[in-house]
């Protein structure tokens, strides 16, 4: 497997970690009792899954680019 393929394959699996987290913060919203420690804690947690996504996106880029 290329550096490419494993920083896409990074980003898919942090991309399936916010997606589990945003299924998170809709229970939370759907709650009678809003937990909004909790929420806000699960979307510091999605924040900084985007954050490493763009960050294994943006590397595999650089490395298809200078690969030609």
């Amino acid at each position: 497997m290329s550096s490419v393929d494993e920083a896409l394959a990074r980003a898919e699996e942090l991309l399936a970690r916010l997606n589990e987290r945003r299924e998170e913060l809709e229970r939370l919203a759907e709650a009678d009792d809003l937990d909004g420690d909790a929420a806000v804690d699960v979307i510091a947690e999605i924040a900084e899954l985007a954050r490493q996504i763009e960050a294994e996106l943006t590397r595999a880029r650089t490395m298809a680019d200078a690969a030609g």
